[in-house]
């Protein structure tokens, strides 16, 4: 009787530590993101809210950490890469907006045994220096070059990027794309470079884009980093008398913008699925913490796709369920 006690014993031990086991391992993510009040990171907050449910359902939790402010971009991201290692997480995914800055923070939290997946800014051959599992996104510079190569094969000649963010990787990559694209088709193309304290500011905006279509009247195509850029193009646009002109497009969408490529007023927005992101990021890094599991493909593509008159119905569709 004693040995089946003694064993009955060791058995519950056993479970208990197995318990105890499972419980750590269970997922506490973390997600490093932008301004809920920007409408594209309401896109991303979304997937994560989506996938949270996944991960609660087996014990784990998410948590977003979020900018305050988009003007010290690269080590504001890498503060709060360390303000979730001190939270003890067992993942982090995150943006590699600014690699000067954010690289260190990131492979320390590799270094500590911290699993990480980038989204959104990045590429897997930074994912794979930096010891990230994946990096779920659009490859940003191959988005610019279709962007580019897309207002080619509409007829324009000349076209301006602006860059509201300019030293952010990313977005540099968007740009460089967009010039690339368009000049390897016969055209021009240049950036133009904005203070980062205008993002957000529309008549800051507005007013350099009004400026410089009055000093330059070739410029015919003007592409945006942003969707509440593209708004403040298009009154940019209006104000110097070029809407006839000049063509927008931009990178992202909002309701505004998806308004005017319905109505014939824009020409296209390229879509990185910013949904999907957060979503598949936050799922694959729970998977992987949780059971082990890890995608063979890298990286995980979400975009780049154009947005135009020709699918703007199936893309407004999206849009109504809050996931476009």
């Amino acid at each position: 009787m004693s040995n089946l006690i003694q064993g009955l014993s060791r058995l519950a031990l056993s479970l208990t530590l197995a318990f105890s086991a499972s419980s750590v391992l269970a997922a506490n993510i973390a997600v490093v993101g932008g301004k809920t009040d920007d409408a594209f990171w309401n896109k991303i907050k979304k997937g994560i809210d989506d996938a949270r449910l996944i991960v609660e359902a087996n014990g784990g939790k998410v948590n977003y950490l979020q900018l305050q402010s988009y003007d010290n971009l690269g080590p504001d991201a890498a503060q709060l890469v360390r303000t979730a290692m001190s939270q003890k997480v067992q993942g982090i995914v995150v943006p590699n907006w600014v690699p000067e800055a954010e690289d260190e923070a990131i492979k320390a939290a590799v270094a500590a045994g911290i699993k990480v997946i980038m989204i959104n800014a990045g590429t897997i051959e930074k994912a794979n220096e930096l010891g990230a599992i994946n990096y779920v996104g659009s490859d940003e510079y191959l988005a610019g070059k279709a962007g580019g190569e897309y207002f080619a094969a509409k007829g324009q000649k000349n076209v301006l990027c602006v860059n509201t963010v300019p030293g952010a990787a990313n977005l540099e990559a968007r740009c460089k794309g967009v010039i690339e694209g368009i000049t390897g088709k016969g055209g021009k193309g240049k950036q133009l470079p904005l203070p980062a304290t205008s993002f957000g500011d529309p008549t800051a905006v507005a007013e350099a884009i009004k400026a410089t279509l009055v000093g330059d009247k070739t410029i015919d195509g003007l592409i945006t980093i942003s969707a509440g850029d593209a708004d403040s193009a298009a009154i940019g646009i209006g104000q110097a008398n070029a809407s006839e002109t000049v063509k927008l497009g931009t990178f992202d969408f909002n309701e505004a913008n998806l308004d005017r490529i319905k109505n014939g007023k824009q020409l296209f927005a390229i879509d990185q699925q910013p949904y999907l992101q957060s979503l598949l990021g936050v799922l694959m890094l729970n998977a992987y913490i949780d059971f082990g599991n890890k995608l063979p493909t890298a990286p995980v593509l979400t975009g780049p796709g154009i947005v135009d008159a020709s699918n703007i119905d199936a893309t407004l569709a999206g849009v109504k369920k809050g996931a476009r």
